[in-house]
């Protein structure tokens, strides 16, 4: 599916979908995935779909990897510990709401007092829950200051691997794209619905936090279910074949979720994960006059069926040592495929939820394309900095691409009732 693929709208109230006795409960029978937000063994999302915003783990990590994704990154621009409390608790309520299919105020977009602001824009009417997910995370930052500054007291409770992350090899890094004392991840099977979330919470958090950078994004470039099928990226290739699975429950609780012994400065965050961000722009135009069988050297994998160099099909394990010619293996020792192999990294594996992006053309008349990687593991030191450390010094793909946006964030756990999100790090 590309950028200007419509999805089919119904031309039902959002109100009306989920308001008044026996509507409720068909819709919430036939639609909700479960209590947990894990939707772990659902198929892809409807565009009518829903996925309950209460739950052990926040929804938007191993549900379904819906096909759009509005994500944002904020500064938080007061001191005041209460008000940032308070806008948590708004954006819990708000969030709520709109993964319901809801308005994210509780009168409506067109439903109050004509001479006030609607407490939502109204985008969104006659638009289904559309799958959409909201995941929170917390930057470094909200912690402690570049300059050091503890604004909410929460120094002390700053996990040790929450950092900015390192300068890799090749990065050139725009500060206007990277970083964030929180960021907001907005997944839906409709934009629209995406772009509504992040803009009313936006609106909501008006004096309290600033946009600081966003990104659209449009095809999923990763599975996080068996149910679905493996996408392509922008060079054309299947993409996240060997991705971790929600169905993988093992995997899932040894590499994405944050565990209670972990860290004794962070047990708020157990039940939760690291979320990294990073803008991988590719040179398209590049890319796109290599050779078929050069390309598919550089990633190690059939273009056509994904599967590895060495035969088989897309989920046959690669044979790394495989003789090719001129005496090196078949699975060149720069293939990507080698590079981040959980063989090659101590088994640590990672869930990605990436997506493609084309946001227009640069200075250069090229497409500023490429993909915006998004992965959320248990701990970025031992399951992402050395895996990207090996990646910018050795992999054959950075040559067509280049890393111009950084952000590690804190994904605290699922919400309870009558809990906000992160309240386990501000009690």
């Amino acid at each position: 599916m590309n950028a200007t693929d419509d999805i089919p709208r119904r031309g039902i109230s959002r109100r009306g979908l989920i308001g008044g006795g026996a509507a409720v409960a068909g819709v919430a029978g036939a639609f909700a995935v479960g209590r947990s937000s894990e939707g772990s063994t659902a198929e892809p999302a409807t565009p009518t779909a829903s996925y309950a915003f209460r739950g052990e783990h926040q929804a938007g990590i191993v549900t379904p990897a819906q096909d759009r994704l509005h994500f944002a990154a904020f500064d938080v621009t007061t001191d005041d510990r209460d008000q940032l409390v308070d806008l948590l608790k708004q954006w819990t309520e708000a969030a709520e709401r709109m993964t319901q299919g809801k308005p994210a105020g509780t009168v409506g977009p067109v439903e109050g007092a004509s001479n006030v602001p609607p407490d939502d824009t109204g985008e969104a009417i006659g638009l289904p829950p559309g799958g959409l997910t909201i995941t929170f995370g917390f930057g470094p930052t909200l912690f402690r200051t570049e300059d050091g500054t503890d604004r909410f007291g929460l120094t002390d409770r700053q996990p040790e691997a929450l950092r900015t992350l390192p300068h890799f090899p090749a990065d050139n890094l725009d500060p206007a794209r990277s970083y964030g004392d929180l960021c907001i991840q907005a997944c839906a099977e409709d934009p629209q619905v995406a772009v509504h979330a992040i803009r009313n919470l936006a609106r909501i958090g008006f004096g309290t936090v600033a946009v600081r950078w966003s990104q659209l994004g449009f095809g999923r470039t990763s599975t996080t279910s068996t149910s679905q099928s493996t996408p392509r990226n922008l060079f054309g290739f299947k993409d996240g074949t060997m991705n971790i699975k929600a169905e993988e429950t093992k995997d899932v609780g040894e590499h994405v979720w944050v565990d209670a012994g972990d860290d004794a400065k962070a047990e708020w965050l157990a039940g939760g994960s690291y979320l990294i961000a990073r803008r991988f722009n590719m040179t398209i135009e590049v890319w796109d006059r290599q050779p078929l069988g050069d390309q598919e050297a550089f990633i190690g994998r059939s273009k056509d069926t994904g599967a590895p160099l060495s035969g088989g099909s897309e989920f046959t394990k690669p044979d790394f040592d495989m003789p090719g010619a001129d005496d090196l293996p078949v699975i060149a020792p720069d293939a990507h495929v080698r590079l981040v192999h959980p063989d090659f990294n101590g088994g640590a594996r990672m869930l990605r939820r990436g997506y493609n992006f084309v946001d227009g053309s640069n200075s250069l008349g090229g497409l500023d394309a490429g993909l915006f990687f998004l992965a959320f593991v248990r701990n970025p030191d031992t399951h992402f900095i050395p895996i990207q450390n090996k990646m910018a010094k050795h992999d054959a793909l950075m040559e067509y691409v280049k890393v111009n946006g950084s952000a590690l964030f804190a994904v605290p756990p699922g919400v309870g009732e009558g809990e906000y999100v992160g309240q386990a790090l501000f009690a």
